[in-house]
Formats: C-alpha cells, sequence, structure tokens
C-alpha cells in the first residue's frame, strides 16, 4: 500500500498520524508511506524520528482580515496547493489521510482532484475549520468523539474510531503501585494528585499550584506536577522567595518534564490537565476523574468542548482559564480525591467512553475506503 500522511503543527495532529503510519507498517511491511508537511512544526522533528519521509509545502490559516501579510499568505498556500498535486501526482499513492493542521487543506484538495481516496482523522470534539470545509471531499471522515458527528455537514461517510494513543490502562497490583508511589518520592497512604499543562506547561495552571504550595494546602493530598522545562527555573525562584526548596516539599513532586506518563497516570487518582483531544482520550481510556483547565483562545474552542465531553458525563469538572486561582483549584481537588464514592463514580464514568483497538479500526476503514473508491 502506498499512503501519503498530511498532519502539520502540533503533536496532537502529528501523533495520530505516526500511529496510523505504523499501524499500516505493521500490517504490510512493504508499505510505502510519506508525510506531508509544512517547514515550521513539530512534524521537522517527529516525522524523521519515527523513520518516515517528509516533504514539506507552504500552508497558512487564512483571516478574513484583509492586509498585506494575508494576501502574501494566500499566495504561498495557493502554491502549497500545486506543490501538493506535484507530490500526489509522482508518488501515485493508493490513499491520502489528513491528521490535522493547515496542511490537509492542500493536500486533500489535491488528491480529490486526482481521483486519489482520502480520509480525514477528527481528534476534538468540535471539528475544526480544515474538516468542515474539506467534508464534501473528502470520502471518509474519522472521528475521535460521538458528539463530532452531529457537527460535520455534508460529509459523504463518518465513522467513529476514537484517537490512537501511546498511553494505556495497567492494573497494578498493590506492592508495583506503592513502590512507583516511593521512587518517585512520596507516600502511599494520601491521594495522588497528577498536574500537567501539555509539553511546554501552562503559566496558568502553573500559578495555581504555586498558590496551593505557597500557602501550604495540600495536606491532605500530594501532588505530581510537571511544570514545563522553560517554567522550571522561574517556579523554583518563586517558591524559594517563600522559603521552599523545590526539591524537598511536603507532599509533592516538582518536575520539568514526566517522561513516564503512562506510569504516573495510571497511579493517580485525580488528574488536572488542559483538554486537547489526546488528553481527553487518555484519561478516558484510563478510567480516571479529572479536573479540566481548557486552553482559551484557540480554533473554535474545541478545547472547552474536549472538556464537556467527560463534564456531561459526571467525569470530569471545568474550571475556567480566566476563573482558575489557587483557592477555586484546591477546593475542587479535596472535593474529589477527599470523597472516595465521588471519585469512584468519576472513574467510572470516565471509562465508559474509553475506546479499544482504536488503530485496527482505522486500518480497516482505509482498506474500506479503498476499495469503496474502486468499486465506483
Amino acid at each position: 500500500m502506498k499512503v501519503i500522511i498530511a498532519a502539520a503543527g502540533t503533536g496532537g495532529h502529528i501523533n495520530p498520524g505516526l500511529a496510523i503510519a505504523n499501524k499500516i507498517k505493521e500490517k504490510e511491511k512493504n508499505s510505502e508511506i510519506i508525510f506531508i508537511g509544512t517547514t515550521r512544526g513539530l512534524e521537522n522533528d517527529l516525522v524523521p524520528r519515527a523513520g518516515f519521509e517528509l516533504k514539506t509545502i507552504e500552508a497558512y490559516g487564512l483571516s478574513k482580515k484583509i492586509s498585506l501579510n494575508n494576501i502574501k499568505k494566500m499566495y504561498k498556500t495557493f502554491k502549497g496547493y500545486g506543490e501538493a498535486k506535484k507530490i500526489v501526482r509522482e508518488f501515485k499513492p493508493d490513499v491520502v489521510i489528513g491528521t490535522g493542521g493547515y496542511i490537509c487543506g492542500a493536500t486533500i484538495s489535491a488528491a480529490h482532484k486526482l481521483g486519489i481516496p482520502t480520509m480525514l482523522h477528527e481528534s476534538n470534539a468540535f471539528p475544526g475549520k480544515a474538516v468542515k470545509f474539506l467534508a464534501s471531499k473528502t470520502d471518509t471522515i474519522l472521528v475521535s468523539f460521538n458528539d463530532a458527528i452531529e457537527r460535520i455537514k455534508n460529509a459523504k461517510k463518518i465513522v467513529f474510531t476514537g484517537t490512537p494513543v501511546k498511553i494505556a490502562k495497567i492494573d497494578y497490583n498493590v506492592n508495583e503501585k506503592i513502590s512507583i508511589i516511593k521512587n518517585i518520592g512520596l507516600q502511599p497512604t494520601k491521594p495522588i494528585v497528577l498536574i500537567f499543562g501539555g509539553s511546554q506547561g501552562a503559566q496558568k495552571i502553573n500559578e495555581a499550584i504555586i498558590g496551593i504550595l505557597n500557602n501550604r494546602l495540600n495536606k491532605d493530598y500530594q501532588i505530581i506536577w510537571a511544570t514545563g522545562p522553560k517554567q522550571y527555573d522561574i517556579i523554583k525562584e518563586k517558591l524559594e522567595q517563600n522559603s521552599i526548596n523545590i526539591n524537598n516539599i511536603e507532599n509533592a513532586k516538582i518536575l520539568p518534564y514526566i517522561y513516564n506518563m503512562e506510569e504516573l497516570m495510571n497511579i493517580s487518582n485525580l488528574i488536572v490537565a488542559r483538554s486537547g483531544a489526546m488528553t481527553i482520550t487518555e484519561i478516558s481510556n484510563l478510567g480516571k476523574p479529572s479536573i479540566l483547565i481548557p486552553l482559551p483562545n484557540v480554533s473554535g474552542n474545541h478545547q472547552l468542548y474536549n472538556a464537556k465531553v467527560l463534564e456531561n458525563i459526571g467525569a470530569a469538572k471545568i474550571i475556567l482559564n480566566d476563573e482558575l486561582s489557587y483557592n477555586k483549584l484546591n477546593k475542587q481537588i479535596e472535593e474529589i480525591v477527599l470523597n472516595k464514592v465521588l471519585e469512584e463514580q468519576m472513574s467510572e464514568n470516565s471509562f465508559k467512553i474509553s475506546t479499544t483497538d482504536v488503530e485496527e479500526k482505522i486500518y480497516n476503514e482505509i482498506i474500506e475506503t479503498i476499495k469503496e473508491k474502486k468499486d465506483v
């Protein structure tokens, strides 16, 4: 099988594309797969690192405002469509798959024009502009949340598959769990709250946690907190101003970045995080209660819609970014982790929307889409 995957920008777009590519390779070792991206996004690191070829074109998000800069971007994006068409024509793929980013517009449109089977994977509960624009040109749209289906109009075919993620549920026995907790420097007798804000951290969340630690509010629960590499030293200085040593805080372990995320998510009682699509999927697959602080000012406010997927089934509490304070967050944490009945109920509710065999479902849909196109 010959496949082109269009993915650009963030890990939330690129990682699902890589998971799909790896599944195809697992099923068909002789398959040929290339990625199309831009020169600006994480794809320039992640795709070659995963062992796949990356071809780049020009692509930008277009604004309705008229300005010289937007006119230039429009020209470059139109030029990118021609570049994408050239790559598709020369590579002669069996299918072209878009997993997110501005790159999908040019690539899917070019493949559609050339009569190549096309697919899109939408990770968010609120579909992005590219998916809505390309719906009628795409043979199959795969979605991560059932909520997204009614928000995509004029689609030929929509299939719920979920989002491929690396983190899975692990049922540690008591001794294994105690060992993990002790190795990180905490005690197994108090609830653990895992806090992170994406790979770079989240300043607003970090400020709230500083407030909790400065006021010694976490007496009845423990914190594992990933600050983000760029913010770690800043936070260290802020805590020192209050005579707190970042390496020796009661009931807390602070890290720049978490490398054993699967392990720590599995042993935690509660997760506090942003609400990107992959995070929501991981939380539900593990059956964890969560407090979600959606990242504001993102396209279509999609993180809020993602968070509502869990909130609507009683699996999560939402605190809006502008309303976040250390007192409010601490109160919400205590309400969940100090109430075992509520914690267990939220956990059960979270697990209700977990997805399994996602890559297998996606692979089957790829085969079906190629077959259906040939039969037309």
